[in-house]
Order: structure tokens, then C-alpha cells, then sequence
């Protein structure tokens, strides 16, 4: 391996710090094709992982030797237990080392990063574990309260993650149904003005959430639920009237809706419920004058017992790496600028 930023010349004078791995299969799991995953945390770590016989040999300055080490053992920990180890599984690692306090006395399994490893949400097709601090957090929230608010920008996973976390409690059969609403107002265009009947119009304000079930159902499956009402997906005006007992509810999409819709349905929460609200409090299209339900509730609901909010940065975002930085530079030229 030599495609990796040389370590400082003081760090060269450690001594190379060897891993050794018993099982050669985990190991070239662990090392990539061509070894592009050593060279992705030789970049992040600024450190030179060489091959020896069947082992890894770091060197670098003592601490990133240190957080190296466990990375790479986490890594192989993942291999032997049948799971992948793709990019984004080493950035979620490193996303974890890097908000955690580090100890370098401790093995990779004690570190609290690696606990998040753990955390996961199982669905009919894949598996959905936290790839940040913030997105345990928010796991965690999901599975353990009635009523939970991620907040934040785009790319951070709230959307996804709860419409997993949905998925994951119908299949235990802890909820006997999904409902999935947003509020049919976006960037300008009204229903109104949309060409087709009442589903057509609708069906491209619910496509994420469509997108989002596909990816925990095989797509026939989705179908026959939503054919059979063990999942609905609504406009969050249909909400009203009903009382939802025993289901999972997601609203996303939350800053678009109004003060009286937000109370509307937070009031629709029956027996056996739980409900997730996602929302980026900086991406409001609702007319000017018309305040944010989501905002207030944020500030009514923040002290109240058994509600849990989870609040997301850019650093949270897990889809390109130059999405995070289009958020960081919109929010420093908004403060520049207010």
C-alpha cells in the first residue's frame, strides 16, 4: 500500500504497530478490492497500513495508530460476522471515532463508537444500522418512545430511518399497520394546478416515502398491503377525523405543515401508536405569513414527558460528502446574511 499521504516524519519513528488476523478470507474482506479499503482509512487517518503474511501492519503517529487499530478490528469483527464492509460502513466507523471520545487503552469492543454496530433495524430486505452519532441517537428514540421528532437537513437519514423503524415493529407485529403522510404543499406548486385525478396528483408528494418502503419490502408485498390498508399512504389532510390506534405514523415533510394540521394530527395518536415527525425547519414552502407547525410544536412539545427529539447537523449527512458541504456554506452565507 502506497497510494496513502505518507505519516509525518516524527510518526515514522513509532514502532509499526501488527494486527494479526487469523482467518485469511475475513481478512481480504477486510482489506477490499485492491485494498481501496485500507487506502480509505490511510486518507482519513493519516496513516500506512502495509500486508504481512496474514496480519496488517500501522504505522503513524501513536494515536492514529491507536484509532486505526480499532477501526481495523471492527472491520474484521463485521467480516466474521457475515457482514458487508463497503465505503460507507468504513465512514460510518470513522463517523463514530470521530465524535467519540477516544481512549486508546481500550480494545475496539469497548469503545462506546462501536456500540452503534450493534443498533440495527431489521427489515424483510436489508438491514439499516446508524452510520452517526446523532442517527443512533435517533434509533434508539425510534424504538423506545411514542413520540419522536428528527429534525434537520437533508441527507441525514430521518426520513429513512423511520419509515425503517415502521417496518421493523410491523414485522415483529408490534404495530398492525404503517401510515405514511405528508403535507401536499410543495416548492409553489398546488394540487390544484396538477394535471389528473385526486391519486395522480398526490402520488409525487408520497414518491420518497414509496422509494423508502421499497427498500424493506419486496415491491409485490407493498402492493398487496397497500391494496389490503396494512399501509397507507396519505396526504396529511386525510388524517383528519380518524383515530390511529395500533399503527406506526410517520409525517415527513413536517415544516409544511401548519399550526392547526400539526395539532390535528398529533391529537389522531390512539392506543398501541407511535408516531415520528421529520422536518427541516430551514426548507418551509408554505405561503409567506403562514407559520410552521412544526416550529411551534418544537417549542410546545420540547419539555414534555415521553416526547424525544433528535436534532441532525450537516455532519450528519450520510448521502454525497458535497451535500454536507452545500448545507455548511447555505448556513454560513444565512448567518452572513441575517
Amino acid at each position: 500500500m502506497n497510494t496513502a499521504t505518507p505519516p509525518a516524519q516524527d510518526a515514522v519513528k513509532n514502532p509499526e504497530v501488527f494486527l494479526n488476523f487469523e482467518n485469511n478470507r475475513y481478512l481480504i474482506d477486510l482489506c477490499g478490492e485492491f485494498d481501496r479499503n485500507l487506502a480509505q482509512i490511510e486518507a482519513a487517518l493519516s496513516v500506512q497500513i502495509l500486508r504481512r503474511d496474514n496480519g496488517l501492519g500501522v504505522l503513524g503517529g501513536a494515536d492514529e495508530q491507536a484509532k486505526a487499530s480499532n477501526i481495523l478490528q471492527y472491520l474484521y469483527g463485521r467480516a466474521e460476522r457475515g457482514k458487508s464492509i463497503e465505503p460507507a460502513d468504513i465512514d460510518a466507523a470513522l463517523r463514530f471515532l470521530k465524535e467519540q471520545k477516544h481512549d486508546a487503552q481500550k480494545p475496539a469492543d469497548q469503545i462506546e463508537m462501536f456500540k452503534g454496530g450493534a443498533l440495527e433495524i431489521r427489515t424483510r430486505k436489508k438491514t439499516v444500522e446508524p452510520r452517526t452519532v446523532t442517527q443512533k441517537k435517533y434509533v434508539e428514540d425510534l424504538m423506545s418512545k411514542e413520540l419522536v421528532f428528527g429534525l434537520g437537513p437533508a441527507g441525514t437519514g430521518k426520513t429513512y430511518i423511520a419509515v425503517a423503524a415502521a417496518v421493523s415493529m410491523f414485522i415483529n407485529g408490534m404495530v398492525d399497520k404503517i401510515i405514511l403522510a405528508r403535507p401536499a404543499v410543495e416548492a409553489g406548486e398546488r394540487l390544484g394546478f396538477l394535471p389528473g385525478d385526486m391519486k395522480e396528483k398526490v402520488d409525487p408528494y408520497m414518491q420518497p416515502l414509496y422509494d423508502a418502503l421499497n427498500d424493506f419490502f419486496p415491491a409485490k408485498q407493498v402492493e398487496k398491503l397497500i391494496e389490503d390498508k396494512r399501509i397507507e399512504i396519505a396526504p396529511l389532510a386525510f388524517m383528519r377525523g380518524r383515530t390511529l390506534s395500533n399503527a406506526y405514523v410517520v409525517l415527513d415533510e413536517a415544516q409544511n405543515a401548519t399550526t392547526m394540521q400539526m395539532k390535528m394530527f398529533l391529537t389522531r395518536m390512539g392506543e398501541g401508536s407511535r408516531m415520528a415527525i421529520t422536518g427541516d425547519m430551514s426548507q418551509i414552502d408554505l405561503p409567506r405569513g403562514v407559520p410552521s407547525g412544526l416550529v411551534e410544536a418544537e417549542k410546545v412539545l420540547r419539555d414534555v414527558k415521553g416526547v424525544a427529539f433528535t436534532y441532525f447537523k450537516a455532519e450528519d449527512v450520510v448521502r454525497h460528502p458535497m451535500v454536507a458541504k452545500i448545507i455548511i456554506a447555505y448556513d454560513k452565507h444565512s448567518k452572513n446574511n441575517g
